[in-house]
């Protein structure tokens, strides 16, 4: 064997390390991309957020002004800023929010039932949304027909009332408005109208870039086949459900739920077509949860549907002031993320 010289053992042993060198490049790159392909996905901050739903202070809003449902049927007939008896003044609601270190509203079109083609008031409104950095996210819309109406003429009557709400979203930068299905007849007969009003106003969503979105909100709109079966036969990009956590009674008598859906199987059927979901609250046991409603068991169901945007507070409860309520709420879900995120 002949001995190698200097200049050969030189050559020999940096090609050696340029070798060791780019192994160690591939290994490590190898393992970089298998760490993040076997990596489980996590919820980031980004995926749920949190909004205001204005309906959280109503009483504040209305004061006493709301009475009873006949009272107040009455007086949004005859004379609906009359309503209007409250500490608060609707049109502070984008900087209220942001007190709360909330940067995305739901508005209740009865606060501002005579105001959906009043282009004063909603460029003014509009204007405070940007002076407070809050963005409008839904209107929650009411008392303006039944979509699910056996009657083909107040049926679509009800769809037109909604024509001005879609226009009103389009201009305020919101990107759905919630509506009811409701309507009279056996469950079969409401969903088929409910499905032809819901469609029909669904085209006229779609060319102002709208979504509408139905809440289970009582009757046949709380059980979770039903109205998944309705969004089913309506079958648009733009038609959806606003999921709430708390409305899933279907049948009332006076004050207290005779028929309830099981909240968490309602949830499940309906996040596949959900385009915004609402945590509805009441009251908080002495660890801040929710007593009705496992605010984690159905943000999980939420994760797994693979919903992301906002999570709207709506707080109803008697015991804490709406203001605590909104906190609590507030610290429940941000309580709630955070567990998803470990």
């Amino acid at each position: 064997m002949k001995y190698l010289n200097n200049q050969s053992i030189t050559k020999l042993f940096t090609l050696l390390l340029i070798a060791v060198f780019t192994f160690s490049c591939v290994s490590k790159e190898k393992k970089e991309i298998n760490e993040t392909t076997d990596a489980p996905v996590e919820v980031t901050s980004q995926d749920f957020q949190i909004s205001l739903a204005q309906w959280s202070l109503h009483k504040s809003f209305f004061g006493q002004g709301v009475k009873d449902f006949e009272t107040f049927r009455r007086y949004l007939k005859d004379s609906p800023d009359s309503l209007l008896q409250g500490v608060l003044d609707p049109m502070d609601f984008p900087s209220i929010a942001a007190s709360y270190g909330i940067n995305s509203i739901e508005l209740v079109n009865t606060f501002y039932y005579t105001k959906a083609e009043d282009q004063e008031f909603l460029t003014e409104f509009k204007k405070r949304c940007e002076t407070a950095g809050v963005s409008v996210g839904l209107i929650m819309c009411d008392a303006l027909g039944n979509l699910g109406d056996a009657d083909a003429d107040a049926r679509m009557a009800a769809v037109e009332n909604h024509y001005k709400w879609v226009d009103a979203a389009k201009f305020l930068g919101a990107h759905s408005i919630r509506v009811n299905a409701a309507g009279q007849g056996t469950e079969a007969e409401v969903a088929t109208n409910a499905a032809d009003g819901l469609s029909k106003l669904g085209e006229y969503g779609a060319s102002k870039g709208i979504n509408i979105i139905v809440e289970n909100h009582g009757g046949y709109s709380s059980d979770g086949v039903w109205l998944s079966g309705v969004m089913e036969t309506v079958g648009m990009d733009n038609v959806g459900t606003l999921p709430d956590f708390g409305n899933f009674c279907i049948e009332r008598e006076t004050n207290r739920c005779k028929l309830a859906y099981d909240r968490y199987q309602g949830m499940t059927e309906l996040m596949p077509f959900a385009k915004g979901v609402s945590a509805k609250s009441h009251r908080f046991d002495e660890n801040g949860n929710e007593t009705k409603s496992d605010f984690l068991r159905i943000m999980k169901i939420v994760k797994a549907s693979g919903f992301k945007g906002y999570v709207g507070i709506e707080y109803e409860g008697d015991e804490l002031s709406e203001d605590e309520g909104i906190k609590a709420t507030k610290a429940l879900l941000e309580s709630v993320f955070k567990t998803l995120n470990e």
